[in-house]
């Protein structure tokens, strides 16, 4: 690993849109290089989008009222 630069974060990591390109090719690779983790990739992202939905639908069907926030501003700002 990289030493940390003198701005506090790492250098040469790539950033945003380019971190997913290469975030799926990591995963992409590793699914094809070794079969076994198929299995794995595909019930973690099965997973992940049945609570995304669940979430999805219950702030759908349910959403935050005025009344239902305690502390409405934590930073006391404005």
């Amino acid at each position: 690993m990289e030493s940390p630069s003198p701005g506090g974060g790492y250098r040469n990591l790539p950033k945003g849109q380019t971190a997913l390109i290469v975030a799926v090719a990591v995963v992409a690779g590793v699914a094809i290089a070794f079969p076994a983790y198929r299995i794995f990739i595909l019930v973690s992202v099965g997973i992940g989008v049945v609570v995304a939905v669940i979430l999805y639908l219950w702030h759908r069907f349910r959403p935050l009222k005025e009344e239902d926030i305690n502390h409405k501003r934590p930073l006391g700002l404005g």
